[in-house]
């Protein structure tokens, strides 16, 4: 269900169990775009403290898309918006390999200052590969910016060491686990979930025609025993009522877009497509799913007669070509050897 409401329960991790109380979400919609779903703030990873930004990646300093000097501080004085940077993974997180860096400021960075930003904002891999940072559009961050970074390759190696250092506002360390790319056929009403060995295919219900599922890839944002889902936040007609807990839910998007347990799914998985955004999974394989998946992880939906995931709504990035990301960054592709 695409724009699912009400108080949640249950989300992983000790950091953000003391925000339960603030998490909300609102009921489906067909218009799922704008993000009003109230969520926890990011993961605030200071703890490493502060560090000299060497031996990290920068930006380039010509706009040519070629590799900077690994070593060297940038040229430019370091913007203070750093020093209000959230980043969105915790210092030793491990995540899937779809999850991006992602970096908010509570306030705008004007266009003259963000390949400083960038340029300070310092990746490492183990992995040694390109990447690069771009600007991203995101409804819940109002008033401020968001920056995300991601290799040119579609997605994480596995097992991939990366540190961040915010300039001289500290150093965040994490890890990027196994692969899981789950692909959501509408068409077919099947899900296939490939861990790197064989393929494991589950029944799936997805959006009715009119209130159809987004399409493209999304990343797992968080996942929650239970969510509360309320069809009267969007105001949807009689027939189209829903207000109850939903269980095992695997969270997509910022505007509600979940994968979790749906009553209907124990007859319509498989079948037909009968939710009102999200796939449903039957009550007997729907916490099946929700105990292996991580964040981080990718969901690909296929098939769906709706629009394509926005980079800002979740984490949609990958559903821009390489040029396309390139487009909106400053100071360009950076090499994080």
């Amino acid at each position: 269900m695409d724009r699912s409401a009400g108080r949640t329960a249950g989300r992983l991790g000790a950091a953000a169990a003391a925000c339960i109380a603030l998490l909300s979400a609102v009921g489906c919609s067909t218009d799922a775009g704008s993000g009003v779903r109230e969520t926890t703030p990011a993961p605030d990873a200071r703890a490493s403290g502060a560090a000299a930004p060497t031996g990290a990646t920068g930006g380039n300093s010509d706009g040519t898309g070629k590799a900077s000097d690994m070593h060297s501080a940038p040229s430019m004085p370091e913007p203070a918006v750093l020093a209000q940077a959230r980043v969105n993974i915790g210092d030793g997180q491990t995540v899937g390999v779809g999850m991006p860096i992602s970096v908010t400021f509570r306030q705008r960075v004007p266009a003259a200052e963000r390949k400083a930003v960038e340029s300070w904002l310092r990746v490492q891999t183990s992995s040694g590969s390109k990447g690069a940072w771009s600007w991203v559009q995101d409804h819940t961050v109002p008033g401020g910016e968001r920056v995300d970074f991601r290799p040119s390759t579609t997605y994480w190696q596995p097992g991939t060491k990366i540190t961040l250092r915010r300039g001289s506002h500290g150093t965040s360390h994490f890890t990027i686990g196994r692969s899981l790319v789950a692909t959501v056929d509408t068409k077919t009403h099947m899900m296939t979930i490939d861990t790197g060995g064989t393929p494991q295919r589950i029944p799936i219900t997805a959006g009715k025609p009119g209130l159809d599922t987004w399409k493209g890839t999304m990343v797992v944002m968080d996942k929650q025993p239970r969510v509360f889902m309320d069809s009267r936040t969007v105001g949807m007609g009689p027939n189209d009522t829903y207000h109850d807990y939903y269980y095992w839910a695997v969270h997509l998007t910022t505007s509600g877009t979940y994968v979790h347990q749906n009553p209907h799914a124990n007859t319509a998985a498989g079948h037909s497509n009968v939710t009102h955004g999200c796939v449903g999974l039957a009550t007997t394989t729907a916490k099946g799913f929700y105990d292996q998946v991580h964040v981080g992880d990718v969901v690909t939906v296929t098939g769906a007669n709706k629009g394509t995931v926005a980079p800002g709504n979740g984490y949609g990035d990958w559903n821009l070509t390489w040029k396309q990301w390139l487009a909106n960054s400053a100071a360009g592709q950076t090499t994080t050897a």
